[in-house]
């Protein structure tokens, strides 16, 4: 496997970032292979800088919740691990975290920490935590400090045992081995691999995952921040709970491009496990349900910097959105009318996120008819979207043209137009 150095930024719009970072988030990732070297998962390392080779010194609750949050809404699941298992380190004290709300459990691999001091109390404390994540579909982890008497309780929970090959005394491998031949389920990675020697020796004597230099080091990924204005944010978290109808939360998140490209991008993601597409925001809230709505919210609330505003990228974005729902008013279906407006926002996705716009495409999954239109100016929506282009750029004869194939009038375009102005004015964008 060839090695990738830690420093890449793969040319892709995925991001994690904090107000204090360069507008950009990284999440590093290390494969880790199978007995036959291929890969079935990464372990992924929250990084501050596309430079950074370790993690940030602090691991807190907040941090951990910013990572999570991240990597679903920002990076994506696909751009991080695919079809793979993901691994993350965790906190004992956080094991009940609602940060774990919004994750689907399926390919996701919790790495406990030791105890400090192999405190008792603090063990027999995690054993329910670990009982309640594992009924909700999360595979557990932890190093091969789990085989001793104080952690006799974990490892009937564990699916996976870390074994750190550079620290294993000479000559404990087959003691080890043998001890662990009453956890038959139990599966063994071996960590730090640097070698050939290293790999040929743990692989004969039964390892069954291998992570380290020899196969690759640590790849950063990282993605540009959208950020979305936070007032907005903080009027949906209350909206939410006060369980608002769907429509005026509808109406909110439609403000913000940036928001609404999030919760869709991250619905859509195989890491919130939905097998189905969500391409309208009224089906994104009715998919999600109000909790894990909220939580989301709550989440996006904490990672999201209080000065942030609304730009004129935004507001020229939802003014198409909204522009598009005005011209197909009456004539399309109301399914077909919510689609309308999210190729008018998402028509400046490229511009937003300062990339292609079939790479910006490549981050969020949308039907056949928005794609369509967003790339070609083809299927039911480009004619819609080529006249609201013409009409910002003041090109009426192009306008003229593609109203004649509707059937429009040029009055019914410049009175959208207008109606769509203010109403961006009138939300403050």
């Amino acid at each position: 496997m060839q090695t990738q150095p830690d420093t890449q930024r793969p040319d892709t719009p995925a991001t994690v970032a904090s107000p204090e970072t360069d507008g950009y988030t990284y999440i590093a990732r290390q494969p880790l292979v199978d007995r036959k070297q291929q890969i079935i998962g990464y372990e992924l390392l929250s990084r501050v800088s596309a430079t950074a080779t370790e993690a940030p010194t602090t691991h807190t609750r907040a941090s951990d919740t910013a990572f999570l949050f991240n990597a679903l809404s920002n990076i994506t699941t696909e751009n991080l691990f695919g079809d793979k298992l993901a691994f993350i380190n965790v906190r004992l004290e956080d094991l009940n975290g609602e940060h774990f709300e919004i994750v689907y459990p399926e390919r996701i691999v919790l790495e406990l920490p030791r105890a400090a001091g192999d405190d008792a109390a603090i063990i027999a404390d995690a054993v329910p935590k670990m009982q309640a994540l594992r009924e909700r579909g999360f595979r557990l982890a932890a190093g091969v400090f789990a085989i001793t008497a104080p952690y006799a309780a974990w490892l009937p929970l564990l699916a996976f045992l870390e074994v750190d090959v550079k620290a294993l005394p000479a000559g404990v491998l087959p003691a080890l081995m043998r001890k662990l031949g009453s956890s038959p389920n139990l599966k063994l990675i071996a960590e730090k691999v640097e070698t050939l020697e290293a790999f040929r020796e743990f692989h004969d004597a039964g390892f069954h995952l291998f992570q380290g230099y020899y196969f690759a080091r640590p790849q950063t990924v990282s993605a540009k921040v959208l950020n979305p204005a936070f007032s907005t944010v903080l009027q949906l978290v209350d909206l939410v709970n006060k369980q608002a109808e769907i429509p005026r939360i509808e109406e909110v998140l439609k403000r913000d491009p940036a928001l609404s490209f999030k919760l869709l991008r991250y619905i859509n993601s195989s890491g919130f496990g939905l097998m189905s597409e969500v391409t309208s925001f009224r089906h994104a809230v009715m998919m999600l349900g109000y909790k894990k709505l909220f939580r989301w919210l709550v989440l996006l609330m904490a990672t999201t910097p209080g000065n942030s505003a609304a730009s004129a990228m935004a507001r020229n974005a939802i003014t198409r959105g909204r522009m598009m729902e005005l011209l197909t008013a009456g004539t399309l279906s109301d399914a077909d009318i919510d689609n309308a407006f999210v190729v008018g926002v998402f028509s400046m996705l490229d511009v937003m996120l300062g990339v292609p716009l079939d790479k910006a495409l490549e981050e969020i999954s949308l039907a056949e008819p928005i794609t369509l239109a967003l790339k070609h100016h083809q299927g039911t929506f480009g004619p819609y979207l080529q006249i609201v282009k013409a009409c910002e750029q003041d090109t009426w004869e192009d306008v003229d043209l593609h109203i004649a194939l509707l059937g429009m009038q040029r009055r019914q375009v410049a009175i959208a137009h207008l109606e769509a102005l203010a109403w961006a004015e009138s939300i403050g964008i």
